[in-house]
C-alpha cells in the first residue's frame, strides 16, 4: 500500500475545498436544507460539471471520471468537512455502484451516464429501516431484511409481464427528490422467496404534489408517493416511499428465478457497503476535523481569568485526545478506501469495478469515524460554552450529522462485532441484537467467556503468566465444567 496521495488526488481535494469554502458555509447550508429538495441544487449543478462530483468513482465508458473509492473518499472527506447537503452518498455510492454491478448493459448505458452528469440522481430504498443490514454492515445481509412475505416489507410480483411493486421503504437518503430508485424487493412468497433489487425511474414531482405536503408523486409513476420525513439532521434528507403496485424492472432484466440471482444481489450489497462505508467514514472525518479545527479556533480566542482558555492545561488534553482519535479514524477512512479499491481491474467496461476488499475493514473504518465525530461534537459544544448549547450554532451541525449517521447506519458496536465475525475473530453471535464481539476470546465447557493471556495446568485450572497478565483462553474443553471465567469486554 502506498500511503502517498497522487496530484491528482490532491487536486481533487484542493479544488473541492476551495469551492464550498465559497459557496458552502454554516448560513448557506441552513438555507439550502430549508428548500422543498433539501440541498443547493445550483451547488450540485456546479460540482457535476466542473468537477464531475457524482461520477467520480464511474468507470470512463460510462460517463464517469475513470477514478475509484479513494478519490470518492477524499471527495467526501471534504463534502463533511463543510457539512454539505447534497444526493452525493445516495447517488454515487449507493445507487450507481449497484446499476454498475448487476444492472443490464441497456440500463447501465441508459442511466450511468446521466448519474454520472449529475442530470439524475439516484438512492437505494430498503424496507424497514434495514439499510446497515442490507449493506452487510452490521449483519449478514442474506435473510430476509426486505419483508420475508410480512406486512411492513416491500414485495414484488409480476403481473401481465410487468413487475409490481408493493409496500413502503422509510429512512431513504434523498429518496423525495431521487429519479432513479433502487428498490430491495422480497419476491417468491415463503416457498422460494428471495430478494432482489428493482429499479423504479421516478420523474420530477407531478401536478398534484405541494411544497406544503412534503409529499411528491410522479406523472408517469402511479401509485409510488414519497414524503420527505423530518430528521433531527436535515443535511441528510430522509424520505418515506409508498408504491402500491407501482411498475418496475428487475435490474439486470429477466425474471431473476434462479438461486445465482440472489447470491449476487448479496454480494453487490456487501461490496457496495465497503465502498459507501468508507466514503461515509471519510465524511465524518471530514466534519469531525471541521469541528475540532472551530473549537481549537475559538479556545484560543475566549478568556477567562484574564488568559485564553486554550492555555489551561486541562483543555490541552481534552483537545489532544480528540486530534488523536481523529487521526486514527482518518487512518482506518483511508484504508477501507483504498482496500474497497485495491482489487480493481481497470478495464473501462467492466462491470465489477472493484476487486474483493478486506473483511470487515469497512464496517471498522465506519464505526471508528462515527465514534469519533461524536466525541469532538460533544467536546465542541462543551468547550464553546453557553453558545455552543444554543440551537443556531454551527457546533450543532456536527453534533446532528454525528447523532443521525449512527441511528442510521450503527451503532458502533455493532458494526465493530460484524467487522469481527468476517475478519474470524470472533466465535459467534456478531451479527445477533445487541453486537456483542466476541474479539479474542474463548469460551469455556459451561458457556463462560475467557480473555487475556496465560496457560492451563494439567488439571485444567488457569495459570497466570509470569507477567501477571490475564490466563489465556483454553478454547472450548479447557475450562472445567461450572467454572467461573471474566465476562469480555465489549468492542
Amino acid at each position: 500500500m502506498d500511503a502517498a496521495f497522487t496530484e491528482e488526488q490532491h487536486d481533487i481535494r484542493r479544488t473541492l475545498r476551495e469551492l464550498l469554502l465559497k459557496r458552502c458555509g454554516p448560513d448557506q447550508v441552513k438555507a439550502a436544507v430549508r428548500t422543498p429538495p433539501g440541498y443547493d441544487e445550483r451547488l450540485w449543478r456546479q460540482l457535476a460539471a466542473q468537477l464531475g462530483l457524482p461520477g467520480l468513482a464511474l468507470p470512463a465508458a460510462y460517463g464517469g471520471v475513470g477514478c475509484g473509492p479513494t478519490e470518492l473518499a477524499l471527495a467526501c472527506e471534504e463534502t463533511g468537512r463543510a457539512v454539505l447537503p447534497s444526493p452525493l452518498i445516495a447517488t454515487a455510492a449507493l445507487a450507481a455502484p449497484l446499476i454498475l454491478a448487476l444492472g443490464s448493459e441497456r440500463q447501465r448505458s441508459e442511466l450511468m451516464p446521466a448519474l454520472a452528469a449529475g442530470e439524475l440522481t439516484g438512492t437505494l430504498a430498503v424496507p424497514g429501516g434495514q439499510l446497515a443490514t442490507a449493506l452487510a454492515l452490521t449483519g449478514p445481509n442474506d435473510g430476509d431484511w426486505a419483508g420475508g412475505g410480512r406486512a411492513g416489507g416491500m414485495q414484488a410480483r409480476v403481473q401481465d409481464g410487468t413487475w409490481r411493486l408493493y409496500g413502503e421503504a422509510g429512512q431513504v437518503l434523498n429518496g423525495h427528490t431521487a429519479d432513479v430508485l433502487v428498490v430491495a424487493a422480497h419476491t417468491g412468497g415463503f416457498a422460494r422467496g428471495r430478494t432482489l433489487l428493482f429499479l423504479v425511474r421516478a420523474t420530477a414531482p407531478g401536478p398534484a404534489a405541494g411544497p406544503d405536503t412534503g409529499r411528491t408523486g410522479g406523472p408517469g409513476v402511479p401509485g409510488l408517493l414519497r414524503t420527505r420525513q423530518t430528521v433531527l439532521d436535515e443535511t441528510r434528507p430522509q424520505a418515506r416511499l409508498e408504491l402500491r403496485e407501482v411498475p418496475a424492472e428487475l435490474l439486470g432484466g429477466g425474471y431473476g428465478d434462479g438461486d445465482g440471482d440472489r447470491s449476487a444481489v448479496a454480494a453487490a450489497l456487501a461490496a457496495t457497503g465497503v465502498t459507501a462505508a468508507a466514503a461515509l467514514a471519510a465524511e465524518a472525518v471530514g466534519a469531525a476535523d471541521a469541528a475540532l479545527a472551530r473549537t481549537v479556533a475559538h479556545v484560543r480566542e475566549r478568556e477567562q481569568f484574564g488568559r485564553p482558555i486554550g492555555s489551561f492545561q486541562a483543555v490541552q488534553h481534552r483537545l489532544a485526545d480528540l486530534y488523536v482519535m481523529l487521526q486514527a479514524a482518518r487512518s482506518a477512512a483511508y484504508y477501507a478506501a483504498w482496500s474497497a479499491g485495491s482489487g480493481r481491474s481497470g478495464g473501462e467496461g467492466t462491470s465489477a469495478p472493484y476487486g474483493t476488499a478486506e473483511p470487515g475493514v469497512g464496517a471498522l473504518a465506519l464505526a471508528q469515524a462515527l465514534e469519533t465525530l461524536r466525541a469532538v461534537a460533544a467536546e465542541a459544544v462543551q468547550l464553546h460554552g453557553g453558545i455552543g448549547f444554543t440551537w443556531e450554532h454551527e457546533a450543532h451541525l456536527y453534533f446532528k450529522r454525528a447523532a443521525c449517521d449512527e441511528l442510521l447506519l450503527g451503532p458502533a458496536h455493532r458494526l465493530r462485532a460484524r467487522a469481527a465475525e468476517e475478519a474470524g475473530l470472533c466465535t459467534g453471535g456478531a451479527g445477533e441484537a445487541g453486537g456483542i464481539g466476541e474479539l479474542g476470546e474463548g469460551r469455556g465447557a459451561g458457556g463462560g467467556r475467557e480473555l487475556g493471556g496465560g496457560s492451563r495446568g494439567a488439571d485444567g485450572s488457569r495459570v497466570a503468566s509470569a507477567g501477571g497478565a490475564a490466563p489465556a483462553s483454553a478454547g472450548v474443553d479447557g475450562a472445567p465444567p461450572g467454572a467461573r471465567v471474566p465476562e469480555a469486554v465489549e468492542v
